[in-house]
């Protein structure tokens, strides 16, 4: 399973930032404006509040189950979360979550 979630969250990195660097090449690179295009319709800002609204669970998760376990590396799966996306914060931090026991 660890491979899997390991190939996931490369996964979960490099196709939505595909998307981003083809926008931002397209219309510069201002990230309000790609803020702005977010909410450019009902469809696409309830897609953006689904995905922050996960973000914040799995964040609040990844902090939880980080104090009991002490797997202090397993924090780099938040700022893979908020950069890059849920796509690839979840399946990293299942990755390390998943380490053998030490």
């Amino acid at each position: 399973m660890r491979l899997i979630y390991l190939a996931l969250a490369i996964w979960g990195a490099i196709h939505p930032m595909y998307y981003f660097v083809t926008w931002f090449q397209a219309n510069g690179w201002d990230l309000m404006a790609m803020v702005d295009a977010w909410h450019a319709n009902a469809a696409s800002s309830g897609l953006v509040w689904d995905l922050t609204i996960a973000a914040v669970t799995l964040t609040i998760w990844i902090l939880a189950e980080v104090s009991v376990r002490r797997n202090w590396g397993a924090l780099i799966a938040i700022p893979a979360t908020f950069c890059i996306g849920v796509s690839c914060g979840l399946p990293l931090y299942l990755f390390l979550r998943s380490a053998p026991v030490r």
